[in-house]
């Protein structure tokens, strides 16, 4: 596996795994904002695992494994894709394309997801990308920086 590739896989499970932690804020602050169960946008995950489950233990459960593959997997694509330049403001328009695919297409036949209020849902998708991007930006501009330092110190 080329060097690239393999500094892409890494950026992609590291961002994907902080901004799978992260891009809840939203939703979650609207949900308390508002006096709704702030747990709503993760039951809602795990029905997609459990489409028939009632229990929220076991929605919870299941929300766990369907979130970290999305959170990662789509972040393993965005680290692989987004530019070089304004990678953060990138990472937020790959969120909305996400908000779409994610809300108004596979979300659309689970009947909690229809549920949930949509903006605080796209806030999260935004969000995510944005983190994904700023992190994907950061660990480039690490490496950058490593190879820099190198090139510039005295061989022996």
């Amino acid at each position: 596996m080329r060097q690239a590739d393999l500094n892409s896989l890494r950026d992609g499970l590291v961002a994907g795994g902080v901004a799978g932690i992260a891009s809840g804020a939203p939703s979650t602050l609207y949900a308390l904002a508002t006096g709704r169960n702030p747990l709503e946008a993760t039951l809602a995950a795990g029905s997609l695992l459990l489409p028939s489950a009632q229990r929220a233990p076991s929605l919870l459960a299941a929300a766990l494994p369907v979130h970290l593959a999305l959170s990662v997997g789509w972040a393993l694509v965005l680290a692989a894709t987004l530019p070089r330049r304004a990678t953060a403001a990138a990472g937020a328009a790959a969120g909305l394309g996400i908000a779409a695919l994610d809300l108004g297409v596979i979300g659309q036949r689970a009947r909690r997801i229809r549920a949930l209020p949509l903006g605080p849902q796209v806030a999260d998708h935004v969000l995510y990308g944005v983190v994904v991007g700023a992190m994907v930006a950061h660990r480039r501009a690490r490496r950058a920086d490593a190879r820099e330092g190198a090139s510039l110190s005295p061989r022996q």
